[in-house]
């Protein structure tokens, strides 16, 4: 049976041991039913894992006993930057579990000319140990920073300033003529070659519910985004990033990027 993960703080590292917060010795102790020796894997959400076993030094501290560094391969050999335009209700939970699960690694929520939903801090703080659990549970070693929510005009205004080489953005459009978004990772792929370097990241953007307004796609397109297809169906806010985010783990977990993919 796969040993437990939790995600821990570097701040919690203390001389080879981990001082583990009331909340994990809660769930450790609580929910989990683990006991002094017992093993399961700590990671600090930025890449990093180790084995280690429950170590109880006193009824009100508990620590975990760091007993070797773990290395695994499961992260996406591209980075992967999910911009979002927040759903209404809840839908936005779902969204950063899905998008964790799927490999991403920054989630930033944004407020465009048809959302409804403002959140408050707390969600945001809501939304982070979602990712948190997800990065547990799908195995990874790193957890997505999410960023506090800004409008998509602001976010795009910030696209303009100077980036890193070898980025391509994507606007994800559910009306008109654009290509799909497959035909595009493709053809990414295609131009890939021992002279030519890979992509450093992708940066998808989903609209909210009832898409991206006229004024929004034109600023996007001149910030550098591509508007996209994800198919000829309507698709939730929801549901799109889940879509678009499962074609990039589909085209670059496939022998790195460097191997296209038939449908």
């Amino acid at each position: 049976m796969p040993l437990q993960r939790l995600v821990v703080s570097p701040k919690q590292m203390q001389n080879g041991r981990i001082r583990l917060a009331p909340p994990q010795q809660h769930y450790l102790q609580r929910v989990l039913r683990l006991g002094h020796g017992d093993r399961f894997i700590a990671m600090d959400g930025r890449g990093r894992a180790w084995l280690v076993s429950l170590d109880v030094i006193e009824p009100l501290e508990l620590y975990a006993a760091i007993l070797e560094p773990i290395a695994a391969h499961t992260e996406l050999p591209i980075r992967v930057t999910l911009v979002a335009a927040l759903p209404k209700g809840n839908g936005f939970d779902e969204v950063v579990r899905q998008a964790t699960e799927l490999g991403v690694e920054q989630i930033l929520p944004v407020l465009s000319d048809r959302t409804l939903l403002h959140p408050s801090p707390q969600k945001v703080e809501r939304w982070q140990r979602i990712a948190n659990e997800a990065a547990e549970q799908s195995e990874r070693l790193c957890v997505p920073r999410l960023a506090a929510p800004i409008s998509f005009m602001e976010h795009l205004q910030q696209e303009h300033q100077p980036s890193e080489a070898l980025v391509k953005k994507y606007l994800c459009a559910a009306r008109g003529m654009a290509p799909h978004l497959l035909e595009c990772l493709q053809s990414e792929c295609f131009q890939i070659s021992d002279a030519i370097p890979s992509l450093a990241s992708i940066t998808l953007a989903i609209g909210p519910e009832g898409g991206w307004t006229e004024r929004e796609i034109a600023a996007a397109i001149a910030a550098g985004y591509q508007p996209v297809s994800l198919g000829s169906r309507i698709l939730r806010a929801v549901t799109a990033p889940l879509v678009a985010l499962s074609l990039v783990a589909a085209v670059w977990e496939r022998g790195e990027g460097k191997e296209v993919i038939g449908f």
